[in-house]
């Protein structure tokens, strides 16, 4: 994840970790990070949901804009036009929307129920959240200690109108399952990861 990030330039990482942290910290301090490249934990504790994690972080922020992303997505997304877009919005947060690809073959069925055809695995119709955000300061605001990014926060933010998605239309996945991991590793091991094409 820290890679998509320092590719496009980005410098500064602060990976907020719980369970397993140690050995998250234990490979930001045996990896070898490109020169400008400043990479240090913050230990959140094992239960704190993730807007609790995130507003643990305010301090390393240090009243400026900011970007945050969850470690189990890749994507070969423009950092820059994500930048952009949050920018030229004007609201407190933007997340990136995405449409996955259905892990199932769709049916076409007829009213009568007649099958006229398949198509296999794909995309979405629907947007979702794709991981990705930028952020003012005053997101800090919509969080609490127990907050869960996902429930509260991001609700009350599109309540008012401060909450932007950039539409990413590229390679985008996540490991959720072990069948993600089989996936995203093949393309790892044969060259082919999307997400470190962009630099």
């Amino acid at each position: 994840m820290i890679t998509i990030f320092a590719r496009q330039g980005f410098t500064r990482f602060h990976p907020l970790t719980g369970y397993l942290g140690n050995m998250v910290e234990d490979f930001v301090n045996a990896e070898t990070w490109p020169k400008g490249v400043e990479v240090s934990c913050l230990e959140t504790g094992t239960d704190t949901p993730t807007g609790g994690r995130l507003s643990l972080a305010e301090p390393l922020v240090e009243g400026s804009r900011f970007c945050a992303t969850y470690a189990d997505g890749v994507a070969d997304i423009d950092l820059d036009a994500l930048l952009d877009f949050h920018v030229s919005g004007g609201r407190v947060a933007t997340m990136t929307a995405v449409r996955p690809h259905i892990q199932w073959g769709v049916a076409a069925i007829e009213p009568d129920g007649e099958v006229t055809g398949f198509t296999e695995k794909p995309r979405s119709e629907h947007w979702i959240n794709g991981g990705f955000f930028c952020m003012e300061p005053s997101v800090f605001e919509y969080l609490e200690s127990d907050s869960v990014l996902e429930r509260d926060p991001l609700e009350s933010l599109s309540s008012t109108g401060e909450l932007g998605a950039y539409r990413h239309t590229g390679f985008w996945d996540c490991m959720d399952t072990y069948k993600d991991l089989v996936t995203l590793n093949d393309l790892w091991d044969k060259g082919e990861a999307p997400w470190l094409e962009r630099s």
